[in-house]
C-alpha cells in the first residue's frame, strides 16, 4: 500500500461528527495503512542528524498518537487546537494558567465540586480573584464583571442542578467586557453541543466521560479557538508535563469511535427515566433539561419550558445525566442503596448506570457551609441498558425508600 510519509492526520469534512469519527484516519503516514491507530509507547525520539530534526523529539512535548487523537477532537469541536492531559482537572488547571496575579475569574455557582477545589484552594493562591455567580442569569453576570475579569468559566447545563446558560448572549456580554469565555462541556460533549460555535473561546472536556466511555482510562481537552490560546495552552502543557500518554491517547481513540451511539441511546434511556420520575410521590422535583414539562406549579411548569427551549436551541439534547429531590436526607439515601442496576459511584457518561448523592460524593470538596445544592439530592447518569430494566430497578428502590405510596399506582410492580 503507497502512502505519504509526510501527510498528517486531518478531520473529515462536511459530514456528521459521527461519520468523520468512524472515517478518521489517525495515521495516514504509516507504510502498513493500519486501520487502528499505532501506539507510539516511546518516550524519546532518534532525529536525522546533528542539525536535522524531525517532528517529534520527546513525548512530553509531542507523541504521534497523541497527535492522532488532538486532531480527532479539534475537528469534532471545530478549534484550532485540541490538547490531551491526564484528566478533565489537569485540562480545567491548564486553562486557568491563563490567568495571573490580579486578574478576576466569574464561574457559575453551580459547579463540578473539583472545579470549586481548584479555583478556591489552588488558583486563589496565585493571586487570581474567585468569584461564583449564576451564569444563568445573564444580568448578574454584566453586575459582577469589571475591569479585572479575565474569564468567565461555565458548565451548561450545570452539573447537578442542570441550569441552562445563554451561551450566545453570554458570550456577548463577556467579550464586550473584554473576557474570555471558557465552557466546559462534559455533560454534553461536542456530539450534542459545540460552544465555539455559540461564541465560546475554550471548550473543556473531562474525556474520562464519554470519550473514553468505559470508565477505564483518565483524560481531558482544551480545545481552542485561536491560535493564540492554542500557543498559550500548549505552552502550558509542555512546561508542565501534563500531556496525555500513549497508551492512554490510544483507549480514548477506540472508545470515541462509539460515542455517538452511546450518547444516543443514554440519552434516550434518560428523557424515559426523567419522565418517569416526574410522575412519581417520592420524586419532589426532577432536575434535566431535555424534557419540556415536568412536574411543579405553574411557574416550574413555565420555567423547565423556557429551559428546554433554550437548551435545544444551543444543542441537539440534553444528555445523560438528571438529578431530583426527595425532600429528605434519609429518603434518599435508602433510594440509592436499594437501586440494583445502578452503580453507586462517582463520575458519568459510562456504558453503565451510575447513581450518588453529589454533596457526600462527587461535590464534597466544597465544604459543607458552601454547598448551594440540596443535601437530599440525587443524581444519575443513565446508561445504555434496557429502559425497561432500569425503570424496574428505580420503581422498586422507590417503594423501599418510602412504601408503596413512593410511587404512582400505574407503576407498581
Amino acid at each position: 500500500m503507497a502512502s505519504n510519509t509526510k501527510a498528517k492526520p486531518a478531520y473529515p469534512k462536511g459530514v456528521d461528527v459521527s461519520t468523520a469519527i468512524c472515517c478518521y484516519n489517525p495515521c495516514p503516514n504509516d507504510p502498513h495503512g493500519p486501520t487502528s491507530m499505532p501506539i507510539y509507547q516511546s518516550s524519546t525520539f532518534i532525529q536525522p542528524s546533528a542539525t536535522e530534526f524531525q517532528e517529534y523529539d520527546y513525548t512530553r512535548s509531542g507523541n504521534p498518537t497523541r497527535s492522532a487523537l488532538e486532531t480527532l477532537v479539534a475537528g469534532m469541536d471545530g478549534a484550532d487546537r485540541a490538547f490531551a492531559f491526564t484528566s478533565g482537572m489537569a485540562a480545567l488547571s491548564c486553562m486557568t494558567r491563563l490567568l495571573k496575579s490580579g486578574d478576576e475569574i466569574l464561574c457559575n455557582a453551580d459547579i463540578y465540586g473539583g472545579m470549586y477545589r481548584l479555583l478556591t484552594k489552588v488558583t486563589a493562591k496565585a493571586g487570581v480573584n474567585v468569584k461564583f455567580v449564576a451564569s444563568w442569569d445573564l444580568e448578574k453576570v454584566r453586575k459582577m464583571m469589571g475591569p479585572k475579569t479575565k474569564i468567565v468559566h461555565i458548565e451548561s447545563p450545570s452539573n447537578p442542578l442542570m441550569m441552562v446558560t445563554d451561551i450566545r448572549k453570554l458570550a456577548e456580554i463577556v467579550h464586550a467586557g473584554g473576557a474570555l469565555l471558557t465552557v466546559d462541556n462534559t455533560i454534553l460533549s461536542p456530539v450534542l453541543m459545540k460552544p465555539l460555535e455559540l461564541g465560546a473561546d475554550i471548550v473543556v472536556h473531562s474525556a474520562t466521560k464519554f470519550f473514553g466511555g468505559h470508565a477505564d482510562v483518565m483524560s481531558g481537552f482544551v480545545c481552542c479557538k485561536t491560535k493564540e490560546l492554542s500557543d498559550q495552552i500548549y505552552f502550558h502543557q509542555n512546561a508542565e508535563g501534563t500531556g496525555l500518554a500513549p497508551f492512554d491517547c490510544w483507549l480514548v481513540l477506540r472508545g470515541v469511535k462509539t460515542m455517538p451511539l452511546r450518547i444516543e441511546r443514554g440519552m434516550a434511556n434518560c428523557v424515559a427515566v426523567a419522565n418517569f420520575l416526574a410522575q412519581q410521590p417520592l420524586c419532589k422535583k426532577v432536575h434535566y433539561a431535555g424534557v419540556p414539562t415536568l412536574k411543579g406549579d405553574a411557574a416550574a411548569v413555565k420555567e423547565q419550558k423556557r429551559r428546554y427551549e433554550l437548551q435545544m436551541s444551543q444543542a441537539k439534547g440534553a444528555g445523560v445525566l438528571l438529578s431530583f429531590e426527595t425532600g429528605n436526607i434519609p429518603t434518599s439515601q435508602r433510594f440509592v442503596s436499594a437501586l440494583k442496576l445502578f452503580k453507586i459511584t462517582v463520575s458519568f457518561g459510562g456504558c453503565s448506570s451510575v447513581v450518588e448523592m453529589p454533596s457526600v460524593l462527587s461535590h464534597a470538596s466544597i465544604p459543607l457551609e458552601e454547598q448551594h445544592l440540596p443535601p437530599d439530592l440525587v443524581r444519575m447518569s443513565v446508561g445504555i441498558e434496557d429502559p425497561r430494566d432500569l425503570i424496574k430497578d428505580i420503581t422498586q428502590a422507590l417503594i423501599a425508600a418510602g412504601g408503596p405510596s413512593a410511587v404512582a399506582p400505574s407503576a407498581r410492580l
